[in-house]
């Protein structure tokens, strides 16, 4: 079904009928599983109605998951160039559960006595109201009963929920909500009675009306329970059930009021309602190691408030420190113990005060809680414990609280980027047992200057200075008392930043995204293709060359180099580059365009010249006139595009759209003879053929190259006499946390290969621009993180050795003659399985391929014997691969790009 449209024409009777014979068998629980938009597909397949799926399947590619829902009495599915009314009514009309509310939690916090609730809340593919005015409503309803409470709702604006929506079809900017909750109306007859309230939304659609609950956020008081006293004993906790926002009332039989520690233990004071059970131990339990222990409480005293006092002893040589280790604390659940048998978990009164207390064997005790109030002691490793936050106006961000750790000059603070598990140092200074870390997110060091912080969430973490990897990371918490006053916003020059919180007093700083809120979301990006763009499209060319370098990742390869190359013939025309979330150092005179941006859609329709290295978007039409060059990023040893047809690999509706994008080009360059044909079939390629060269390969015939080459190490600050070698692996199809997020697969044993050859020794490591992960003992001496060092090209200037896999970093690489080693410890899988090779690699790799760490250390060792092996080899890999190579490519890519055009 999914390549439906790129099956012959003789071949899909044959479909229509397995559909249909498929239909007929399947069981009917499994039909009304299927979706709105499956259900018309397969009834289309069934019934051989074969040019109106292809159709729909082509639209749904285009806007998944998007359609219309119309009707009065009974909501039906609309969608492009298909009669509803040609539809069964069992295809076409919709159950109750296939227009559910969306929703999401935006705020939460008691003001004036009373919870403010905002958020926003639709239902898909049902346009939102257009203004303030609305017919949604809102209730309170009690668990286990039919009490009701039903609640005034203000409809808002919030651009965010057609941001977050990612239909391209419809927008919800008015479907933002603000409620207010007086928790008087939580009382049964005037009284508190325990008990949970649940809050649903109910919206308007065709054929009757949709209700849900609020779902939570992802942080902050939206995304976390809280506690709210609102008479004496009574709490109402905000919660989530299957992240289903609900308000319980607590009327405490028994809590925590006090506590106190010393050397040797902890003593509790609970106070229990006079007129209640009588609470007789606190007990002790952790589910992982299924330790559980009851501590007698004695009562201590009846006070003239109606509650009772008790007192119990924790001696701290009965609380097991198994397996405590830096990052991996002991955390114990503590319920109190009723004469009754009967438990409750132990909750915490509004005086109580957290704290910790030193314990030997360099470890902590630490009395803590979480957002519903919970006594939650913890053993663990010194945690530094945040009680500053400011922003300076420089936009300075300063961190300082509390650290009782030996030896803190060991140690050193981390950002750890909680998406791409990537991290930054920052500054830090440690004196008297407190530490004050500053960062500046607008300005944060690169190679060639400052760049701002990369988007996504970032979580501080303290770390040992011999530490290689982040599994021993200490987090750093924000102190239970101050996290009221988050969020601390900071508005920088392109970006908001955030200090937040996870996990209850897990600090983080937020990088936000640089395109401007009304640019955000698939809806707005479409106006902008379909609308912007078009009024682009009318106005002039301008003599101007937009560059796009690995999707705006850098500003390097050969598009760099046809930079270079026009800047020294004086070509009057301006240069932009793409850039993507303000990650790239350009060049003065270059302007920069951020990618989705209104610049970028203008600069794809009106520059005269585009100069790429990958694909365009499917969307994007070359105009008479515009020269498209695209230079593409390697000599192919792995198997792509449509060579792919035929493995698991192979994506058809890709495949298929390979003619139409090629018509996007003018000019597609090649770097060898060998090269030519294998992308002329694997791209469809309909556009002229350049067999030019690489002209980022013109690098290692530069006049200057060893001057740049020196330049470079003292950039890198890599000691001198130190041999370099560069490792930079490919990334493998089945190593991926999701979608194109693709894990480190890290084999070397890279203690091993410092202890064998840090003594003369570096080891760059580059990663491939799709791979997440940080890089294990980087910044130790011996391993250098250069991932993110602006152009490779540099990097081969300097390298010594190359390390490799099937990269086509080995064909580059070629060009200088110096030695290459192929790291190739999963070759048959990879070969066999992943992708397949287009040559037989293991009989014409210029080097020799290595299955372990310890061989690819003893290579390194003794490179000059590898060299003299594989030297002849070697020569006829260059002669195969590396013509032509005279470090003129470029000028041949200029001079046909500047003429493809007046042809």
């Amino acid at each position: 079904m999914k390549y439906f449209p790129e099956t012959p024409v003789e071949e899909r009777p044959a479909f229509h009928s397995a559909a249909k014979e498929f239909l007929a068998q399947a069981a009917p629980k499994l039909i009304r599983k299927f979706s709105p938009v499956t259900r018309v597909k397969w009834h289309l397949a069934a019934t051989g109605r074969g040019e109106e799926l292809v159709r729909l399947l082509e639209y749904e590619r285009a806007n998944p998951g998007a359609f219309a829902v119309r009707g009065l009495r009974r909501a039906r599915i609309e969608l492009p160039g298909i009669a509803s009314s040609s539809l069964p009514p069992a295809v076409r009309n919709f159950t109750r559960r296939e227009l559910p509310v969306r929703s999401k939690l935006l705020g939460l916090a008691w003001r004036d006595g009373r919870l403010e609730v905002r958020g926003y809340a639709y239902i898909p593919n049902v346009p939102a109201a257009t203004g303030k005015r609305s017919l949604r409503v809102a209730v309170l309803r009690r668990q286990g009963s039919r009490s009701t409470v039903p609640l005034r709702l203000r409809t808002v604006l919030e651009p965010r929920a057609t941001a977050e929506a990612k239909s391209a079809h419809h927008h919800y900017d008015w479907s933002g909500f603000e409620i207010a909750v007086d928790p008087a109306r939580l009382r049964t007859r005037g009284q508190w009675q325990a008990g949970t309230w649940r809050l649903g939304i109910g919206i308007p659609r065709p054929g009757g009306m949709s209700v849900g609950s609020v779902l939570k956020g992802n942080s902050g008081a939206t995304g976390h329970s809280s506690v709210r006293v609102v008479d004496d004993g009574v709490r109402i906790v905000t919660g989530f059930d299957r992240n289903r926002l609900k308000l319980t009332v607590d009327v405490v039989p028994a809590e925590v009021e006090s506590q106190e520690t010393d050397a040797e233990g902890l003593t509790v004071t609970l106070r229990s309602r006079a007129d209640g059970k009588r609470p007789t131990a606190l007990r002790f339990d952790h589910a992982a190691t299924e330790y559980a222990e009851d501590f007698p409480l004695q009562e201590s005293g009846a006070g003239g408030d109606g509650w009772t006092r008790f007192t119990g002893r924790v001696p701290f040589a009965q609380l097991p420190v198994d397996g405590v280790v830096p990052g991996k604390a002991r955390s114990y659940r503590v319920l109190i113990v009723f004469e009754d048998g009967k438990t409750r978990r132990a909750t915490i009164s509004q005086s109580l005060r957290t704290g910790v207390q030193p314990l030997p064997g360099s470890l902590e005790f630490a009395v803590r809680t979480d957002g519903a109030g919970n006594f939650t002691p913890q053993i663990r490793v010194p945690q530094p414990l945040v009680d500053r936050v400011e922003w300076s106006r420089s936009g300075e961000l300063l961190l300082a609280g509390t650290y009782p750790g030996a030896a803190p000059e060991r140690m050193k603070f981390v950002l750890r980027h909680s998406g791409r598990n990537e991290d930054k140092p920052f500054p830090v200074e440690f004196e008297d047992g407190r530490f004050t870390a500053r960062v500046t997110p607008d300005e944060m060091p690169a190679y060639d200057g400052t760049l701002s912080l990369r988007a996504g969430r970032w979580l501080p973490f303290l770390r040992a200075r011999d530490e290689w990897d982040h599994r021993h990371d200490v987090p750093v918490s924000i102190r239970p008392d101050l996290i009221g006053s988050l969020p601390r916003v900071h508005q920088g020059e392109k970006r908001t930043y955030t200090v937040e919180r996870i996990d209850y007093d897990r600090i983080f700083l937020e990088s936000g995204p640089v395109l401007d809120p009304a640019l955000r979301g698939a809806y707005r990006q479409a106006r902008l293709r379909e609308e912007f763009t078009a009024e682009m499209r009318k106005l002039p060319l301008r003599e101007a060359v937009l560059y796009n370098s690995f999707g705006g990742k850098q500003f390097s390869d050969s598009p760099r180099a046809v930079y270079e190359e026009l800047v020294r013939r004086g070509a009057e025309v301006e240069h932009i580059a793409m850039v993507h979330d303000q990650q790239v150092i350009l060049p003065p005179g270059v302007r920069g365009v951020e990618w989705a941006s209104k610049e970028w859609y203008e600069a794809l329709a009106r520059s005269r010249y585009i100069v790429t290295n990958g694909g365009i978007r499917e969307w994007f039409v070359r105009r008479e006139g515009q020269v498209v060059v695209q230079t593409w990023h390697g000599t192919p040893l792995k198997r792509i595009g449509a060579d792919l047809l035929g493995t698991p690999q192979a994506n058809l509706a890709y495949i298929g759209s390979l003619p139409q994008r090629s018509r996007q080009y003018s000019l597609f360059i090649t770097p060898n003879a060998f090269t030519t044909p294998i992308m002329t079939n694997a791209f469809r390629l309909q556009c002229e053929v350049l067999e030019a060269g690489y002209p980022r390969n013109d690098v290692f015939h530069a006049p200057d190259r060893v001057e740049r080459a020196a330049a470079v190490k003292e950039k890198l600050g890599i000691p001198a006499g130190k041999k370099v070698v560069l490792y930079a692996p490919t990334w493998r199809d089945d190593q991926r946390y999701g979608g194109r997020r693709f894990k480190l697969d890290n084999r070397i044993d890279v203690d091993e290969a410092r202890k064998r050859l840090g003594d003369d020794h570096v080891l760059l490591y580059r990663k491939h621009h799709k791979v997440l992960d940080s890089i294990p003992g980087a910044g130790q001496g011996f391993v250098w993180d250069v991932t993110y060092y602006p152009d490779i090209a540099d990097l081969y200037l300097i390298a010594d050795v190359l390390i490799t896999d099937y990269s086509s970093v080995l064909f580059d690489f070629a060009h200088s003659g110096r030695p290459m080693l192929f790291f190739t410890y999963d070759l048959e899988h990879y070969r066999d399985t992943l992708r397949g090779f287009y040559f037989d690699f293991t009989s014409r790799a210029p080097g020799p391929l290595i299955k372990t760490s310890e061989e690819l250390v003893d290579a390194i060792r003794n490179i000059d014997d590898v060299s003299a092996k594989y030297q002849e080899k070697y020569d006829r890999f260059k002669a195969d691969f590396c013509e032509p190579s005279d470090g003129l490519a470029s000028a041949r890519v200029v001079d046909r790009m500047l003429t493809v055009g007046k042809d």
